[in-house]
């Protein structure tokens, strides 16, 4: 067993979000135990760095993340599919807005807003000449509070492994995971 150093343990601590006082009460030690193993004042004995690391490992497992909020169905239009279709797509699944992907990868989206904004007669126009830029991507394991940080600026997020798509979140599925 590979020992964690006074680093490791202090890049976990933060890592989800706790403070000294959190992972002492956890780990059932002092706080101030907790600031000298971490500044490498003190070697803790074994069963003391355990505990620690049992914390760790059992607050780490709290910690929501993009795959555990993200829909896999990610519904979508391509950059050449007619603004018509995106219209009819958005309806159908009372969407007020969708991502564009193509080949796998977002490369933009597609408002209401979008539409209306473009003027009119723009039906038959493709995708790509009314889209806005892409919502933002997170990896898989990307944390609740990331994704929040990015939906206070954003309509949805989409999640991607390799570049290309593989879920989507919106401020809904945060709301219904909180509740």
């Amino acid at each position: 067993m590979e020992l964690p150093t006074p680093e490791d343990l202090r890049e976990r601590r933060n890592a989800v979000g706790l403070t000294q006082s959190a992972l002492a009460e956890r780990a059932d030690v002092s706080q101030p135990l907790i600031a000298r193993v971490e500044n490498d004042d003190v070697d803790p004995r074994l069963s003391t760095l355990r505990r620690i690391v049992e914390a760790l490992d059992e607050a780490e497992g709290e910690v929501v993340r993009a795959v555990d909020l993200m829909h896999e169905d990610v519904v979508n239009v391509g950059p050449d599919d007619s603004v018509t279709d995106a219209v009819e797509l958005m309806d159908e699944e009372a969407y007020s807005q969708l991502p564009v992907i193509q080949n796998g990868v977002p490369v933009g989206s597609i408002s209401q807003s979008d539409v209306v904004h473009a003027g009119e007669n723009v039906g038959d126009l493709p995708v790509a000449e009314v889209m806005s830029e892409s919502f933002p991507t997170v990896a898989a394991d990307a944390t609740v509070d990331e994704i929040r940080n990015l939906l206070d600026h954003y309509k949805a997020v989409i999640v991607t492994d390799g570049g290309e798509a593989v879920g989507i979140i919106t401020e809904a599925d945060i709301a219904s995971h909180l509740s």
